[in-house]
């Protein structure tokens, strides 16, 4: 198993999950996160001064799905939350050793 976690752009998060849907992947975890790279922000002046806001708002999806699944789902996300512009965000994929749903106590890929 693995845990795909890709930090996009705010307004691709319904797009993706539509096209999540479509793929047969439910289950997801999203957050909203603030977070700087490439992108760099931009300049606002508070009360008379110049304040470089480098925070820009983002969203993190996370999802664990089987090995064989990665690709397609990589490929995926970068199809649908691709821009061309700086900004569009990235994806890492992680190892999950074990998976256990507290309901019925299944483990490994039956429990995701």
């Amino acid at each position: 198993m693995k845990k795909v976690t890709a930090i996009i752009r705010p307004e691709k998060l319904e797009e993706l999950k539509d096209a999540l849907n479509k793929r047969g992947v439910h289950g997801m975890t999203v957050y909203e996160v603030m977070g700087c790279g490439s992108q760099h922000g931009w300049t606002e002046y508070y009360r008379g001064t110049e304040v470089m806001l480098n925070m820009i708002p983002k969203v993190k999806v996370e999802l664990v799905v089987n090995n064989a699944q990665v690709e397609g789902l990589v490929k995926l996300i970068c199809e649908v939350a691709r821009t061309g512009e700086v900004g569009d965000g990235k994806i890492f994929v992680y190892p999950v050793e074990e998976c256990v749903r507290i309901r019925t106590g299944e483990r490994g890929v039956k429990a995701v």
